[in-house]
């Protein structure tokens, strides 16, 4: 993996970058944060504990500055489960530079696992596998203190009989069963399926974010950690971006290649290069490294070369999977708040078909089980009380998606829902939707049989129902209580904002964790596992 094979030395080329306070004054010395518990005599109990951590020997250790090493881990996650031992590199390589590395962890949930069960419902306020990384780049964007994100890498793809497989594969896996009749046969793929999808740790293997593809998730992270450093994001400049960005990755979950395949081309710093040499992107950007992205990009190119030639896994540039980009931002009178749609044209860019709303997840697995959702029949399933408030936590819609895709029906169902969708969702796939259910949206009053149209080209998500019928219905809502009555989750209900914002200040545990941290930083987790933080004076965050 890239991020395994350089770990050591970029971290501590930055960190030795910094260091050098034998030639700066006093005044610029970069312990500013650590030195006011490590100098002052009235500290002398905040020093006296520090002299029996590891790392403090001498007097001069403690003059060093000291460099919070987060690794968002946890033992029963492919995903994350290797972290804590790259971030013990990363504080071994920070004691070589002359800095005091303080590892600490802070958790880590996993979608993956959870998705399709109560435990989903975390996902959208706490710590998970695909918000870990915008979750510390809100932290660090809020603690304004010099810091950098290490990736933990990427997971291989599995193999089995020849066929390339990921964890989408194993989501689909038991749609395919039922599609093939559940006969031993069908049995035996999916075991297969399931037993060999993951073969070791590492984040998704797919793109699970624009010229590659990738999950509508980028939408609630960019906006909230833009709202973290104080810059105005809105859902109307990801449509801005998609317009002028083509698509051109054939990346899993609609294509045929992996995160791995773009590493054996030159990996993401080659794919940044191609997009920057060709306007997509702007190099100007400073980075850790002392140059700006398109320096490093531009070395990295030059030191190992260009492996373009003959490769199928991204399309040039006047050949692209679709002229625009896969997110498309939708208004009609079924979102008039905004909607977030995945839609890469590979099952067409509109969809009509008939209602079949379900109020509960596991009621449209029953559905499609019995056989009631049908080939040949155009139907748009909607899935509602899921959004920020009504899940809560606004749980990923992965398990649904990949039921559709997996039975055969990718082309004869859209999957429309107030909850959000996991990278791996491909298909026609609406989420995002403004106002949701819980808060009387119409999302909230469309009934089974009712059309809805979804426009992907005028980005337009429509029922056809006449606005007088609406008003009848929605005077005859009633909102249904929150699924939760004590706890965090309560008060992310009710304080959390619509997804078109963000979800406001929780959308991820980074985004929550001041809010949370400013009332009890004893009492949350989450809050417990930053509030190390005020001590450092850099901080690392190594995650996947």
């Amino acid at each position: 993996m890239l991020s395994r094979r350089f770990l050591c030395t970029p971290v501590a080329r930055a960190a030795r970058a910094v260091h050098s306070s034998a030639a700066r004054p006093a005044s610029e010395a970069i312990n500013r944060y650590s030195k006011t518990i490590t100098e002052p005599k009235s500290q002398g109990a905040s020093q006296a504990m520090l002299y029996a951590t590891d790392g403090v020997n001498t007097d001069d250790d403690l003059k060093k500055a000291m460099v919070g090493v987060a690794s968002v881990w946890y033992e029963g996650n492919p995903c994350n489960g290797h972290i804590l031992a790259l971030g013990q590199r990363v504080k071994k390589s920070l004691g070589e530079a002359g800095l005091i590395g303080y590892q600490f962890g802070t958790p880590a949930v996993s979608d993956g696992i959870s998705m399709g069960t109560s435990g989903s419902e975390l996902s959208g306020w706490g710590s998970k596998a695909d918000s870990n990384m915008p979750g510390t780049l809100i932290a660090l964007g809020r603690l304004n203190r010099p810091g950098l994100m290490v990736y933990g890498g990427t997971i291989k793809p599995g193999n089995c009989g020849g066929e390339v497989l990921d964890i989408v594969s194993a989501f689909q896996s038991y749609g395919r069963y039922l599609q093939e009749g559940q006969t031993e046969a069908a049995e035996k793929t999916r075991y297969d399926t399931v037993r060999n999808a993951c073969p070791g740790s590492g984040a998704c293997g797919g793109v699970l974010t624009m010229a590659l593809g990738g999950s509508t998730n980028v939408v609630l992270h960019l906006i909230a950690i833009a709202h973290s450093v104080g810059i105005k994001l809105t859902i109307d400049d990801f449509q801005a971006v998609s317009d002028r960005t083509p698509l051109l990755a054939d990346l899993k979950p609609s294509g045929k290649y992996v995160m791995e395949d773009i590493h054996s081309i030159g990996g993401i710093p080659s794919v940044i290069h191609f997009l920057i040499k060709h306007g997509y992107m702007t190099g100007e950007g400073l980075t850790v490294t002392g140059k700006t992205l398109g320096e490093n990009c531009d070395r990295w190119v030059e030191k190992h070369g260009s492996k373009w030639e003959g490769q199928k896994i991204l399309r040039p540039v006047d050949d692209p999977i679709k002229a625009t980009g896969h997110l498309r931002i939708l208004r009609g009178n079924l979102a008039p708040g905004g909607a977030v749609s995945k839609i890469t044209g590979k099952e067409g860019l509109r969809f009509t078909g008939k209602c079949r709303a379900f109020d509960v997840e596991e009621d449209f697995v029953k559905a499609v089980e019995s056989g009631s959702i049908k080939k040949s029949e155009k139907t748009v399933v909607v899935l509602r009380y899921l959004g920020p408030k009504g899940g809560p936590g606004m749980p990923e819609m992965l398990k649904p998606t990949s039921l559709i895709m997996g039975a055969g029906l990718g082309y004869d169902v859209a999957c429309l829902t107030d909850g959000r969708f996991s990278g791996g969702s491909h298909g026609f796939v609406v989420g995002h939707v403004v106002p949701e259910a819980q808060e009387g949206g119409p999302i909230a009053l469309v009934q089974d049989g009712d059309v809805i149209d979804i426009d992907a080209v005028a980005n337009t998500l429509n029922v056809d129902v006449s606005d007088e019928e609406m008003a009848r219905r929605r005077a005859a809502w009633t909102a249904p209580p929150l699924k939760v009555n004590k706890g965090t989750l309560l008060k992310y209900a009710k304080l959390v904002t619509d997804a078109s914002h963000g979800c406001g200040e929780w959308v991820v545990w980074g985004a929550g964790y001041m809010l949370i941290f400013l009332q009890s930083p004893m009492r949350n987790p989450l809050a417990s596992a930053l509030y190390p933080m005020h001590l450092f004076s850099l901080g690392v965050f190594v995650v996947t």
